[in-house]
């Protein structure tokens, strides 16, 4: 039996007991009529699906986001690892762990990526935008570089929207200045791709840790879309910002999900409304290859993942060549 072992360094046949990070859970009834629970678990190295069968227990999805302690067994299902837990019960007062053990964390520099954030905003052109946006930064500084960019799909720990977020903005200053300079205005794709997931902070509920545990009554109901260009018109009346640029910004807000179908209020209908939906989905897509490529044995393909409608390969191949 090994106590506490990261989730990283789990293998198939490892008799595990510890404390873990509950992320999801949900209670399934099999073929045979009994329920069971199906879960995810996450520490600071990595996650793992989790199924406990015949299941009568007292962890249920109200409990996602909190540590739970678990017994169990590290098996395999259609090339990946999974727990099967026999035991599991919340974590108590009483328990022996490190937190910081357990929390996933952005592999990022906080500081230095809200360093850069904030240097490349004071270098926008459009000295209303720029006001805009320390305006709108001022007021979400504490948790724009702490909470995740969303539960489970993409960038879904610690600092996880800054990460997303400055990724996206070195690709936009890239493009804005090096591809289409004279097709996108820097400054407004600049402004649109910081401002897009403010709305997130409204838009869940976090658990004591830190980490998403669902949407909240007004994401469930507006989303985080409309939450952010509500408030960005507002910021934007009271600092006397031109309707014409607020209008801008606001249906980059409204329409960088790309399609009523993921979730867009209107399509993009600028340059930089189009390409903000692009980095978008790029930089989310490529984070989810990043998250499963890590636990995806080579020359293996994953499960299917929902968020990418399909499953993925990983070829081994390392940077600088063609060594496997």
């Amino acid at each position: 039996m090994e106590y506490n072992k990261q989730l990283a360094y789990m293998e198939k046949g490892d008799e595990v007991e510890g404390f873990y990070i509950l992320r999801t859970a949900v209670l399934r009834t099999a073929s045979n009529g009994k329920i069971y629970l199906s879960a995810s678990l996450a520490d600071a190295s990595g996650k793992i699906d989790a199924k406990m069968w015949d299941y009568n227990g007292k962890v249920t999805p109200a409990e996602e986001g909190k540590v739970v302690k678990i017994r169990g067994e590290v098996t395999e299902f259609k090339g990946s690892l999974q727990l099967n837990i026999r035991r599991i019960r919340l974590a108590e007062d009483r328990d022996n762990y490190a937190l910081e053990d357990l929390v996933p964390t952005a592999p990022i520099d906080s500081v230095k990526e809200m360093e850069y954030v904030q240097d490349l905003i004071a270098s926008l052109e459009d000295e209303d935008y720029r006001m805009l946006c320390m305006a709108m930064l001022d007021r979400h500084i504490a948790a724009f570089g702490k909470i995740p960019a969303a539960k489970n799909v993409h960038h879904s720990f610690l600092s996880g929207l800054l990460m997303h977020t400055s990724s996206m903005l070195r690709i936009a200053d890239f493009l804005a200045t090096q591809c289409y300079p004279t097709v996108v205005n820097r400054s407004l794709l600049l402004a649109g791709t910081l401002l897009h997931d403010f709305g997130k902070e409204r838009e869940y509920d976090f658990s004591e840790l830190g980490l998403v545990t669902d949407k909240s009554t007004e994401g469930m109901l507006i989303g985080h879309l409309v939450l952010g260009a509500e408030e960005v018109n507002a910021v934007g009346q009271q600092l006397g910002i031109p309707e014409e640029k607020l209008l801008l910004i606001r249906h980059m807000l409204l329409s960088h999900h790309g399609t009523p179908e993921f979730g867009a209020a209107v399509i993009p209908s600028i340059a930089e409304a189009e390409l903000l939906s692009y980095i978008d989905l790029l930089d989310s897509r490529m984070e989810i290859y990043a998250e499963t490529l890590e636990t995806l044995p080579v020359g293996k393909f994953s499960d299917r993942i929902f968020s990418l409608d399909k499953r993925i390969y990983n070829h081994g191949l390392k940077d600088g060549g063609s060594e496997f």
